[in-house]
């Protein structure tokens, strides 16, 4: 079983629907004994940074998120749900995210002939051998909606990195943690495959 995060974010019904078009069971919920008890996790989203840690603390689900990603469990942070693994955001300052990975997120820059939100199609290079882009080659054409990038601290996590004005952090992996800025269940077969690689992540030992 495959467990979606409901944190009350947008985007939620699309990843369930890849799911289960894979053949997997998907269940959306904030229920910490189903959540606990899922063959893998993921935490989907759109909408601001503020806001969604608001909401992860007042539905109980930080400390929860927190015992998946330390234990083997493979865990995928999509979109919104990648930055929120991170420590903080321009988007809010002043308040901490999750910190479970180390590295912080930034405003996408203003630059003529960019346009902010970043909304589209780009390619990805992968800086070395990945589980999330196994059998894919450079470069592989995903879908970004979003105004605000990762850096990451940590560059031995960098999965993939694509360019928008800047060079940033696409994807990361580490351990059983898996994340990324863009949307694989609106990318298409490249998507499908990205996903269908982060469900044949078997629990990692640690």
């Amino acid at each position: 079983m495959v467990a979606i995060i409901d944190y009350d974010a947008g985007n939620i019904k699309s990843v369930e629907k890849a799911i289960e078009f894979l053949g997997h069971r998907a269940v959306i919920t904030r229920k910490k004994d189903e959540i606990l008890s899922a063959d893998h996790v993921i935490l989907p989203g759109v909408g601001a940074f503020g806001d969604a840690m608001e909401k992860l603390h007042r539905y109980g689900l930080t400390e929860v998120i927190r015992e998946v990603t330390e234990g083997q469990v493979p865990f995928l942070g999509i979109c919104l749900g990648l930055q929120l693994l991170f420590e903080s955001s321009e988007e809010s300052p002043g308040v901490p995210g999750l910190g479970i990975l180390p590295g912080s997120v930034y405003r996408l820059p203003e630059e003529e002939g960019l346009k902010v939100p970043h909304i589209g199609w780009n390619g990805l290079r992968f800086p070395g051998e990945s589980q999330l882009f196994r059998g894919l080659k450079e470069p592989s054409y995903v879908y970004f909606v979003h105004s605000y990038c990762l850096q990451a601290r940590d560059t031995a996590m960098v999965a993939a990195v694509t360019e928008y004005g800047v060079t940033f952090h696409a994807a990361v992996e580490h351990k059983n943690i898996f994340a990324c800025q863009f949307h694989p269940e609106k990318s298409s077969d490249t998507g499908l495959r990205i996903l269908q690689n982060f469900l044949q992540t078997d629990r990692r030992e640690k």
